[in-house]
């Protein structure tokens, strides 16, 4: 409106016309919708590039448990030596120490390092290791080996945790962890029916079938490693300098949207007094004990599920490892759904809860049913259920913690203590308890 307008509205007792604000009112509304338009087109960018990369990376921790699992049940354990007294559950234990050891700093190293150098220089580093892990003859060269990959694989879950909490808003989260979560499980049930394919190249260039397993599948992790350089987005506030990805204008638009939401796109300067004060939240530790519980039962399933399907439900080992898969497809149904209740009425807490009775009914159907069939569909329910609590445990936490800095911090000590679980996972299912493993039943009901 001109100076001269308003003076005339005071000449005629000071009040706007009512067509000049209904004017203004629509102008606004006009332009408020365009902006929400023009930041569900930014989402739906993040959503294509950032989330399928983000569910790919993530599924090598997932392959890495396919791979050994399914390696389990073939001639691998006899010829390496891991047949010998709990070999086999240390090597999967040294993983997990040496990864939660790393956590810290390599998710820190996320954040000063900037995804585009960070994701792909771990993620060749993954399946180079894999791939000479088809080439080792002892017990002791597989525990270095899963030393060397447990290092590098410190940073994905955190890492990429970090990077996708910095991309939405607290209500968009779970609906994306899930997207993350169901590019793992699709990745990870293909594993497994490629792993008996391979499995089918025993003797194929003087190379068993485990062997195959590891090879092609770290090759093709290496291939993932370089197209992660271009694949991957960087910080919202840096958005514009990813490859081909968002203008300066949408990334300032990408940015804003954060801000509003909880005002930490920018962190502060780094100091490790910065960093280290955060474990002074008592928050901290209280998702960082969810997430031990909630890996303590994934990895009772994921690690063992082809020799439980072997030893305690009788099937041959071609058949141990394909029906390893299907669970893991159903899986992407229950997290998806729950998912998009938890986002679009906010509720985090209730859908924990229900998860967590679907789990405790799945190993309940699986330890003390007596049909292998009801048995079997005991490993869809409680596959399906904790999956689906890893999406909204991330989500919960990542709605409840901000600041850049601080984020880091939880994701890192959440992930550490989702690897302490995974090293109690690896002891409770014990061979000498087939066919009901009575003690990972009970401890992961409880």
């Amino acid at each position: 409106m001109s100076v001269k307008s308003i003076g005339s509205n005071h000449a005629s007792g000071g009040t706007a016309s009512p067509s000049t604000g209904l004017t203004s009112n629509s102008q606004s509304s006009a332009q408020f919708e365009e902006r929400l338009r023009e930041e569900k087109r930014i989402r739906l960018k993040v959503d294509l590039r950032l989330c399928t990369i983000a569910g790919l990376l993530c599924s090598l921790n997932l392959l890495d448990s396919g791979i050994i699992s399914s390696a389990s049940v073939t001639s691998m354990l006899h010829d390496l030596g891991l047949d010998q007294g709990n070999r086999y559950s240390v090597s999967i234990l040294i993983f997990t120490v040496a990864s939660v050891c790393f956590q810290l700093p390599a998710t820190l190293a996320v954040r000063i390092l900037g995804p585009r150098i960070f994701f792909p220089l771990i993620t060749f580093s993954f399946g180079l290791i894999t791939l000479c892990t088809a080439f080792i003859h002892t017990w002791k060269e597989m525990i270095l080996m899963r030393v060397l990959l447990g290092i590098a694989m410190s940073g994905i879950y955190p890492g990429l945790a970090l990077l996708i909490s910095s991309w939405y808003r607290r209500e968009e989260l779970q609906l994306r962890f899930a997207f993350l979560q169901s590019g793992q499980l699709i990745v990870l049930a293909t594993g497994g029916i490629v792993n008996y394919g391979l499995n089918h190249l025993h003797g194929n260039g003087e190379l068993k079938g485990w062997q195959w397993m590891f090879l092609v599948q770290g090759l093709v992790a290496c291939v993932i490693g370089i197209a992660t350089y271009w694949w991957i987005v960087d910080f919202p506030e840096h958005s514009n300098k990813s490859f081909r990805f968002l203008t300066k204008e949408e990334a300032h638009i990408a940015a804003s949207r954060i801000q509003r939401d909880r005002g930490d796109v920018v962190p502060a300067p780094f100091t490790w007094k910065e960093v280290l004060r955060h474990f002074l939240d008592p928050k901290i530790y209280g998702f960082a004990a969810s997430f031990f519980l909630l890996n303590l039962v994934s990895t009772a399933l994921s690690y063992f599920l082809p020799i439980i399907l072997q030893s305690g439900m009788g099937f041959s080992t071609n058949k141990s490892i394909l029906l390893s898969a299907p669970p893991y497809y159903y899986a992407v149904i229950p997290v998806l759904l729950s998912s998009f209740v938890g986002d679009k009425y906010r509720l985090r807490g209730p859908v924990i809860v229900f998860n967590s009775l679907c789990l405790i009914a799945g190993f309940i159907m699986l330890g003390f049913a007596n049909q292998v069939t009801v048995r079997y569909v005991g490993t869809y329910l409680a596959t399906g259920a904790y999956v689906s609590n890893w999406a909204a445990l991330n989500s919960y936490q990542a709605s409840n913690i901000t600041g850049q800095w601080k984020r880091a911090v939880t994701a890192a000590a959440i992930t550490a203590c989702n690897g302490l679980g995974g090293v109690a996972g690896s002891f409770i299912v014990r061979q000498e308890e087939a066919p009901r493993y009575v003690t990972a039943i009970w401890v992961s009901i409880r």
